[in-house]
């Protein structure tokens, strides 16, 4: 059964870290780009950042120089650390899985495009 879990998420004070994981099973991520996405209430789900299975990434002009992204293909996993947080970035965030490779820059963007989702797990950032 495929499957992506997502952990790592809470509650932290605007400034702190977070690591968010991304855990597969059913599938070899290696093969995959895998991207990271995120909501908030009243918001369309938006594209944070992705990791293609040759280490090439990319990020949201918003959290570029605070977020990285990186993989562990040993443990089938992605990670997000994500430090300097800001009340904006509250919301779900979301792992996605995509078997392919981009037709141009911005399509990463594009929830549709992706093959597997995780259930999502909470970023609260207080002010």
């Amino acid at each position: 059964q495929v499957q992506l879990v997502e952990s790592g998420g809470g509650l932290v004070q605007d400034g702190g870290s977070l690591r968010l994981s991304c855990a597969a099973s059913g599938f070899a991520m290696d093969y995959y780009v895998i991207a990271w996405f995120r909501q908030a209430p009243g918001k369309e789900r938006e594209g944070v950042s992705y990791i293609t299975s040759s280490d090439v990434t990319d990020y949201a002009d918003s959290v570029k120089g605070r977020f990285t992204v990186s993989r562990d293909n040993s443990k089938n996993t992605v990670s997000l650390q994500m430090d300097s947080l800001k009340p904006e970035d509250t919301g779900v965030y979301y792992c996605a899985a995509f078997q392919g490779a981009f037709t141009n820059a911005a399509v990463w963007r594009t929830p549709g495009i992706y093959d597997y989702w995780g259930q999502g797990t909470q970023v609260t950032v207080s002010s």
